[in-house]
């Protein structure tokens, strides 16, 4: 893996923060791994761990919503990175809505969408969710520099076994 290391070291992708519900459940993770996967339609991949609540919830969602923070809202950031939703209500402490379909949507966030589940995509110990979006919004005019991976480094974890 030490090869992958030199090009993977390199990238600094923006964070999100992926939100679910079903079941009357929701649930709620800091993501690194996400990007755009098509132009026309456009699609947008989500990667979620097997390990955590999220996932759980997102395997049985019809829609999850996509949130991008700001990089001065790490206290988010470590909410629902760092923290499984196994123990703490992470939704409790932050303003959401309900969405289209039912999707969680945080309100205090630099942009989102939602996004119906079109496929799930299984990709080690992660699952792609392509999402088709359906609904949108941010902040208007935008504001400082997006959240990165390199911000949340050292955000440890928030799995059941922690």
């Amino acid at each position: 893996m030490a090869g992958m290391d030199a090009f993977l070291g390199r990238l600094d992708p923006d964070m999100c923060v992926v939100t679910a519900a079903a079941g009357g459940e929701r649930a709620g993770c800091l993501v690194g791994f996400s990007s755009q996967c098509s132009l026309d339609p456009v699609r947008f991949a989500v990667w979620l761990s097997e390990l955590n609540r999220t996932f759980r919830v997102a395997r049985s969602a019809d829609v999850l919503a996509v949130h991008l923070l700001a990089r001065d809202q790490r206290g988010t950031a470590e909410l629902f990175g760092g923290r499984t939703g196994d123990r703490v209500d992470k939704l409790r402490g932050v303003s959401w809505r309900e969405g289209y379909g039912g999707a969680v949507v945080l309100e205090d966030v630099e942009a989102w969408f939602v996004g119906r589940v079109v496929e799930r995509v299984a990709g080690g110990d992660h699952v792609g969710f392509v999402l088709d979006p359906v609904e949108w919004g941010g902040r208007e005019p935008a504001g400082g520099p997006l959240l990165r991976l390199a911000d949340a480094t050292d955000i440890p974890p928030g799995h059941p076994a922690d």
